[in-house]
């Protein structure tokens, strides 16, 4: 039920009508809002002990419309390589020429623990070296 004079509905955690989700509930249907903007709001947890006040607080949630969602749009295969080349800099030691799975402190160390510290990095954080890819791009 609407908790306030607010120009968009507000319900608890537990009263939420059929047919209005979350952004992670529609992440999780393999959609998105679609460009349209929330229909109502989802109070926090704390403001349910005071349902005669408007939850202001930044814990609340943005409700969408399922109905106007639309599905998700996949990246053509040009946009997924200039991600991977995007990633591929962040993750790339200058020094050692290492590929790691994890963003490296490029901008405070300017390489790669290992170097920076000294020791042989665990074959398990770092990416085999592999023969270079010929990316042939969608457009």
């Amino acid at each position: 039920m609407p908790r306030s004079t607010a120009t968009l509905p507000e319900y608890d955690r537990s009263a939420v009508p059929e047919g209005l989700a979350t952004r992670r509930q529609l992440r999780a249907l393999n959609l998105s809002p679609g460009g349209h903007g929330p229909v109502a709001v989802l109070r926090c947890k704390a403001c349910s002990y005071r349902p005669d006040q408007a939850c202001s607080h930044p814990t609340r949630a943005w409700l969408y419309s399922v109905e106007l969602a639309r599905p998700k749009r996949t990246p053509t295969l040009a946009q997924e390589l200039a991600l991977d080349r995007a990633m591929a800099a962040r993750q790339t030691c200058p020094r050692c020429c290492r590929r790691y799975y994890f963003c490296l402190p490029l901008r405070t160390q300017g390489v790669c623990d290992p170097c920076d510290k000294g020791y042989v990095p665990s074959p398990d954080t770092y990416m085999p070296p592999a023969s270079p890819a010929i990316y042939h791009p969608a457009a």
